[in-house]
């Protein structure tokens, strides 16, 4: 099978990875020159993943078979519209249905009007909201998060007695979104553990990848600013140390309702919807939904697949996913990103040296290659992913091979290790 990756992350190396070892024909539309990617394509070519145009051009001239949407910002721009014009199936959903991750205030509506369960308390404010209408509800949640409506890199959310430290801040951070987006969303700040569970769908059918969880603050400890994920680990049973089987049901049946509310309401869905959910003391809730796998999360589980990744992406895209077994190792993973000094907010660029041969999978993320020396960009550099039996052998073998890597950077030396192990499964049991 031809398949054409659009992106240049390590989520897209991952993908690149798992569909070249199902035996497929790879193309790329890349961002920038990443070696994981373009190494393994017959043809590739470096330009904006958010143009559209550019991209079918791409395709009309290469004619894959299918095209696997990487990253939010294509979604966003229509590029599976795009694609699916030209007869090209897509591994990724319509710029309509993408909006499940690009409109937060369109999925807590969905699931207010189909009744699904796991929406928090919400209100959303547009400019003809009063300050005193925003204050009000904010006095009302008493602790609270304030959301862009719109794609933020998952860097925009701020909390209440975290980022904000008075109403006043929260209502003058909502005013300087409505600067640049039409809404805002106000929700109750929820206490728990969070997870994410990826999920494989067609609309009728809902495969998930094992559960994981997402490290987001940049410093050890779950310090510093929020940044695009710094690490992540999954556990051998397919569960996490804080999670339970009746949990994860809960949250794959929030997905499968979604799904079919998003068929009767704009049509089917094919591709990843990846729901960011937290574990309450009240059951599961929905933080958000992605359109797309995560990163790091797609380091954890895709190399697991025992079954051919191409093979399921193409029935997700036909919609024949009933026909299709996604299978995945009984091992536990651990994913440690190695990041520029400074990031996220004055990450320092330059030459960075990675190693080669690891007990770690090596997946390259934002660098570009330059007469065969990588250099790091202002985001992500490279994330390392140890597989064992155990969290706790897997952690090792990520944080050897991130303990390799040469130049101006860091990384979360915490990540999967016991101590936070056991810090999120005694917050848990606080809770109850």
């Amino acid at each position: 099978m031809k398949a054409l990756i659009i992106g240049s992350g390590a989520r897209e190396h991952a993908i690149a990875d798992a569909l070249a070892s199902s035996g497929s024909e790879l193309y790329g539309f890349l961002s920038n020159r990443n070696p994981g990617i373009y190494r393994q394509c017959m043809e590739f070519t470096v330009g904006s993943v958010t143009d559209a145009q550019s991209i079918k051009k791409f395709a009309e001239k290469t004619r894959p078979d299918l095209a696997v949407i990487g990253p939010e910002a294509p979604l966003e721009a229509g590029v599976a519209d795009e694609l699916l014009k030209i007869g090209i199936a897509c591994f990724g959903p319509s710029k309509a249905l993408a909006q499940l991750e690009t409109s937060k205030s369109f999925t807590r509506q969905l699931l207010e009007k189909y009744r699904i369960p796991g929406n928090p308390k919400y209100r959303i404010f547009g400019n003809k909201s009063s300050e005193s209408e925003i204050k009000d509800f904010m006095n009302e949640l008493g602790k609270f998060v304030v959301k862009p409506d719109g794609l933020t890199g998952g860097k925009g959310v701020k909390v209440s007695g975290e980022h904000l430290q008075s109403s006043e801040d929260a209502v003058a951070y909502c005013n300087d979104i409505l600067r640049t987006h039409s809404n805002v969303i106000v929700e109750e700040k929820l206490d728990g553990e969070e997870f994410s569970l990826q999920s494989i769908t067609d609309a009728e059918t809902v495969v998930d990848c094992p559960p994981v969880q997402d490290h987001k603050r940049a410093y050890e400890n779950d310090e510093g600013q929020n940044t695009g994920g710094m690490g992540s680990y999954s556990d051998s049973n397919h569960l996490l140390p804080f999670l339970k089987r009746e949990h994860v049901e809960q949250a794959h049946e929030i997905t499968e309702k979604t799904a079919k509310a998003l068929k009767q309401e704009i049509g089917t869905y094919r591709g990843v919807m990846y729901g960011g959910f937290m574990l309450t003391k009240k059951g599961v809730k929905l933080i958000e939904y992605n359109a797309r796998f995560g990163d790091p999360e797609a380091m954890n589980v895709l190399p697991l697949l025992k079954t051919s990744f191409a093979e399921i992406c193409r029935a997700a895209a036909e919609g024949e996913l009933r026909k299709a077994k996604a299978e995945f190792e009984r091992k536990a993973t651990v994913c440690k990103y190695v990041v520029p000094k400074g990031y996220p907010e004055n990450p320092v660029t330059g030459r960075i040296d990675i190693p080669e041969k690891t007990r770690a999978l090596r997946f390259y993320a934002a660098v570009r290659e330059q007469d065969g020396i990588i250099y790091t960009t202002r985001s992500r550099a490279a994330a390392f992913v140890g597989i064992a039996d155990t969290i706790e052998n897997a952690e090792r073998i990520a944080e050897q091979a991130a303990c390799m890597v040469r130049g101006e950077t860091y990384h979360r030396r915490d990540i999967g290790t016991r101590q936070l192990l056991q810090k999120r499964v005694q917050h848990m049991a606080s809770l109850k």
